[in-house]
């Protein structure tokens, strides 16, 4: 019997192996490619757990759970065996006082309208919060615009129930303890100095496993497969602790001609607590000009009054030429007042204390929501308007200390600058971490060898400023390979160490956060248009 055959014989849900079903589960958001053997629907759990022992009883066959497709690392790709479990585990099962317990192929947006019909939010969301399932951001330990104030993903795991190794269905919070806890708390005991020393040194960080973040006495496996990308075993159950959200905003929107002033600047604007502080660049400035029509349409307001609306930044384009970073500070409170009056003050201050700065407030979320559009919006025009090229994934996640911005980012646009790409760098600056998105051409021969030797200098000096790969996208296909550059060989080590207490013959979704080489990655990179 084939592989398809062996599967349906076992499952309830749908096993698929036509062209057209493998084609379109052989792409995410990445820049690669790669065709599955098959893709298995599944009905619940003891599908799951069915297939998991299918695996561990057939060599070469392995499991890689796929939630809406939009990872942007190349997490939910394999040759092997696709787990969709966003055709029928898509329920919210249930939404309380202050949390909620869904399945993990739920659409973000509809966990969203349920959780906010009872007051609550989770506000871990990411820009991509529109099309992606809630059970991609746990794996990929996603994060977004309220970071800054509110943390990532990991922050409101409280349990998951999964499909482990031995085909069992678990669930994890905090407290839990089995076979798997009970090792896994001997390998963090024993190696407590060595993980201690190697805590990223930034706010945010995705890459390898979180094993820092974690009680040697009593480790939480809930948080650890949070950020794990589906390699520890599958989610079939997540269990989130909501927040109730401010009702009220007001924005200081802050433009920079000099990104040597970052380095003081950006402090001083995180003394005064915003819950966002977003920022983008010249080019992103420039792409709004260009694409005006398309941004009104996002906008969805009358062109008449949002081309008013973009006048005094146009005039000051025109009079003083186009800022290189627009920093957006975003207050939240109860009344509109209070929101207003944080903003205000910020903006008196800096106008006060800082020469020749240009600082405008948005007294409301409608008159920010031109801010918004553009920082939100940038990629989706990128990709869909320039003709002849297409966006390339690769750098496009890293995170430095603030602190460090005014000499990073020359050295880092100095660096593009060699390889005269048309690029955006848009992010999160109050915890440094910034999406550079290139545009390349795909009939050039060269740019496979370009990806790499870009991606290697630009994580030189990520890591010489003592930051982390990826704040958001996880590692997948694209930064597995510099895992063992970030963290050192004898850390990475214990990663894999870790792998194996959970997945001992390598069933998870292998190639990810461990044991891939940049080679064997490149095979699979994808950069036609």
């Amino acid at each position: 019997m084939s592989l398809h055959d062996d599967l349906a014989a076992l499952v309830r849900g749908e096993v698929l192996s036509d062209d057209a079903t493998l084609t379109a589960y052989s792409t995410d958001a990445s820049l690669y490619r790669v065709r599955p053997a098959v893709v298995v629907r599944p009905r619940d759990a003891a599908d799951i757990s069915a297939l998991v022992k299918y695996a561990a009883t057939h060599p070469g066959v392995s499991l890689t759970p796929r939630a809406a497709g939009t990872c942007m690392s190349g997490g939910p790709l394999t040759q092997s065996v696709v787990v969709d479990v966003m055709a029928h585990m898509n329920r919210v099962l249930e939404v309380g006082e202050g949390y909620a317990i869904t399945e993990p192929g739920v659409l973000f947006k509809d966990f969203d309208a349920a959780t906010r019909a009872r007051g609550y939010e989770l506000p871990s969301y990411t820009a991509s919060r529109y099309i992606c399932a809630v059970g991609g951001m746990v794996g990929n330990n996603a994060g977004g615009e309220k970071h800054l104030k509110y943390g990532k993903t990991d922050a409101y795991v409280e349990e998951v129930e999964a499909v482990m190794a031995d085909g069992s269905v678990r669930t994890y919070g905090r407290g839990t303890k089995d076979e798997f806890t009970l090792e896994l708390s001997t390998l963090l005991t024993e190696h407590r100095d060595l993980i201690a020393a190697h805590r990223p040194e930034v706010r945010k960080n995705s890459s390898g496993y979180a094993l820092w973040d974690l009680d040697p006495a009593s480790p939480n496996i809930a948080r650890l497969m949070t950020g794990a990308q589906g390699t520890l075993g599958i989610l079939t159950k997540i269990k989130f602790r909501l927040v109730q959200p401010k009702a009220f905003s007001a924005m200081a929107v802050i433009f920079i001609r000099d990104l040597h002033a970052l380095g003081a600047l950006v402090p001083s604007i995180l003394a005064y607590q915003p819950d966002s502080f977003e920022s983008y660049d010249d080019h992103t400035f420039t792409l709004a000009t260009r694409y005006f029509f398309e941004f009104a349409q996002q906008m969805k307001a009358n062109l008449f009054s949002i081309g008013i609306s973009f006048l005094p930044e146009v005039m000051m384009a025109l009079l003083g030429g186009v800022p290189k970073l627009v920093l957006l500070a975003e207050f939240r409170a109860d009344t509109q007042e209070a929101a207003v009056a944080q903003a205000e003050k910020l903006a008196a201050d800096l106008r006060a204390h800082v020469p020749h700065i240009s600082v405008r407030v948005a007294r409301s979320e409608r008159a920010a929501r031109k801010y918004w559009v553009i920082r939100r919006e940038s990629f989706n025009l990128l990709r869909k308007k320039i003709r002849g090229k297409r966006t390339a994934p690769f750098i496009d996640d890293f995170v430095v200390p603030p602190a460090v911005l005014s000499e990073f980012l020359p050295r880092l646009e100095k660096i593009l600058g060699e390889y005269r790409f048309l690029y955006t760098i848009a992010g999160h600056v109050g915890d440094g971490n910034f999406h550079i998105i290139p545009l390349i051409d795909p009939k050039d021969p060269t740019m496979r060898t370009v990806i790499e030797t870009l991606s290697r200098r630009v994580y030189d000096l990520v890591l010489e400023y003592r930051g982390s790969i990826t704040g958001e996208h996880n590692d997948g296909y694209v930064r597995t390979p510099f895992v063992e550059q970030m963290f050192g060989h004898e850390m990475y080590e214990l990663f894999g160490r870790v792998k194996r207490i959970f997945d001992p013959q390598g069933i998870f979704n292998p190639g990810k956060k461990y044991g891939l080489t940049f080679a064997e990655a490149a095979r699979y990179l994808d950069i036609s248009s």
